[in-house]
């Protein structure tokens, strides 16, 4: 059984339609990546997920509950990271720290401490003085020192630098050994593919693609460079060859895995004397469903 699930999950407003029949599933001791271009309905989902909206049809529990009617047990349970974190300007970091803490019912002072120093933070100033990746500290620390079973966290690195990212996806891999379910949001998508276990790609409000990085990467491409003996014939004219490039002696181009193997072998007839592979990032996919996306819309509106 999932610790987060949702079916068929729809959001209207109005006459425009924000969500489309997502469906979800985080299982118990997984990092899941939620990821999509900016308005494709990741927060409309997140803020569905955390009792803020009310779906207009479909369905979304965490821990098995309702999570419109159970919300208030289901918070308890949960540590929620916004992308942009507001404080009371007034209390110190420390004491926000301290009140999200209490209200999740966790105390874990050591915890806390080891966190502060960790992400290399002043408590002791008051909020209005942070910045914006100091407020998001604010929000890391309190999440990640509290017991929480489901850690959903809605773009969490907006705003800290390289080292400070570092220090967060050791927290996630931390959460992920104890046990830990992690919901990531995130345009990062570096940050997903060394976290996540699977992802779910959402565009215009429904999820297009979903899968472990693995299962997903037979949907992309391999990145060849290449030098042979002889000089190529015809290469171009190969099934499966992508973005042919000529540098110097060398030729990189991309490959669609499922042609690899029939790729390499004419490539051999050449005498190899460099081949360099790169496998396909998460980038590459989701760029590939961008643009063919965009093509075929710009297709069906020039039919028209």
């Amino acid at each position: 059984m999932p610790i987060l699930e949702t079916i068929n999950l729809t959001k209207r407003f109005g006459k425009y339609t924000a969500l489309e029949g997502v469906n979800l599933a985080v299982n118990e001791g997984e990092v899941y990546g939620f990821i999509g271009p900016n308005g494709a309905g990741k927060s409309t989902t997140i803020r569905i997920l955390l009792g803020m909206l009310k779906a207009t049809q479909g369905e979304a529990r965490i821990f098995n509950k309702d999570v419109w009617a159970d919300a208030v047990d289901i918070h308890k349970r949960i540590a929620y990271v916004p992308g942009d974190v507001n404080l009371w300007p007034n209390l110190t970091g420390g004491e926000v720290i301290d009140l999200f803490m209490n209200m999740n019912g966790s105390t874990n002072q050591a915890k806390r401490e080891e966190l502060i120093e960790k992400f290399n933070f002043d408590p002791t100033k008051k909020s209005r003085t942070y910045s914006k990746g100091n407020r998001q500290k604010v929000a890391l620390i309190a999440a990640f020192a509290s017991d929480a079973d489901l850690y959903i966290l809605d773009e969490p690195t907006s705003g800290l630098d390289p080292l400070m990212e570092n220090i967060f996806q050791e927290c996630v891999l931390d959460a992920k050994r104890s046990g830990k379910s992690v919901l990531l949001s995130s345009h990062i998508l570096s940050e997903v593919e060394k976290l996540c276990d699977r992802v779910g790609i959402i565009r215009q409000g429904q999820i297009i693609e979903t899968g472990t990085l693995d299962e997903l990467r037979h949907l992309t491409r391999t990145h060849l460079t290449i030098k042979t003996r002889e000089p190529f014939t015809s290469l171009n004219k190969l099934k499966g060859i992508h973005h042919l490039e000529e540098k110097g002696s060398e030729l990189t181009f991309q490959v669609d895995t499922e042609e690899m193997d029939t790729v390499i072998r004419y490539i051999a007839k050449f005498g190899i004397l460099k081949l360099e592979s790169a496998p396909p990032t998460l980038e590459d996919l989701f760029m590939r469903h961008y643009r063919e996306e965009e093509h075929s819309h710009s297709k069906a509106e020039g039919s028209l």
